[in-house]
């Protein structure tokens, strides 16, 4: 666990990937605040706006606003400085957007501390497997593109990276200890792995190095949202703390 996670209260972050506000707002109202964070994606944000991040923050919510730019760096320094300008926690861009993009957006944010959203960046999309690398032109081995680009995210500044839990124990090796390492597709025991291709569950995401745990449909998707995450808060601690 990095430095970082361990200043930021629950490692377990809700995917609230919802068309529209008004069901995102009514999962919101059946998960306890001090138990979990709540991501806001590209689509929901696209419908709902600037509001809905502001409406989840007044409710208690920290607010992982996940919309990835990739940009020129004026632009995406931009996007970033109005996303602090929101409170969000943390906030994402593309790593394949490059050195001179991601350090902009360090620049826009300021250095880290208090009150500034964390800055991560997105090395390889966890849908994608090695076939799909290699249509998009790249022909080195996934996991040998997933560490180039998070070196580079942290050599320009960046607070870590997203990325598959599969590839957290080799970013911990290459990159120590303090990078934040949030890891989407996560899967509980018995759940469906959906458009993930590289799964895993949060004990073992935890184990393997990760920092934040991203959970959306088996959570959203529960007929009890709030026990589903106690039960998965329960399966990230059982055993010793890694």
């Amino acid at each position: 666990m990095s430095a970082a996670s361990s200043r930021h209260g629950s490692r377990l972050i809700v995917a609230l990937d919802y068309p529209e506000s008004a069901p995102a707002l009514a999962m919101a109202a059946r998960l306890d605040p001090r138990l979990c964070k709540v991501k806001v994606g590209k689509e929901l944000f696209t419908a709902a706006g600037p509001a809905l991040v502001a409406e989840l923050s007044r409710r208690g919510f920290e607010v992982f606003l996940d919309l990835k730019f990739h940009d020129i760096p004026n632009t995406v320094a931009g996007a970033v400085r109005a996303a602090a300008a929101l409170g969000v926690w943390m906030v994402n861009v593309h790593a394949s957007g490059g050195r001179r993009m991601m350090q902009a957006a360090r620049e826009a944010l300021g250095a880290p501390g208090p009150g500034v959203p964390l800055l991560t960046a997105v090395t390889v999309l966890t849908s994608m497997d090695p076939s799909d690398l290699a249509e998009t032109g790249v022909g080195a081995p996934l996991e040998e593109q997933v560490v180039r680009l998070a070196r580079l995210s942290v050599e320009a500044g960046l607070d870590g990276v997203v990325c598959s839990a599969r590839e957290a124990p080799v970013l911990r090796r290459v990159l120590g200890p303090e990078p934040v390492l949030v890891t989407p597709g996560i899967r509980p025991a018995g759940s469906v792995t959906g458009d993930q291709r590289r799964t895993l569950g949060p004990r073992d995401a935890l184990v393997a190095g990760s920092d934040f745990l991203v959970v959306g449909r088996p959570i959203t998707g529960a007929s009890d949202p709030a026990t589903a995450v106690r039960d998965i808060l329960s399966e990230m601690s059982y055993g010793n703390s890694p």
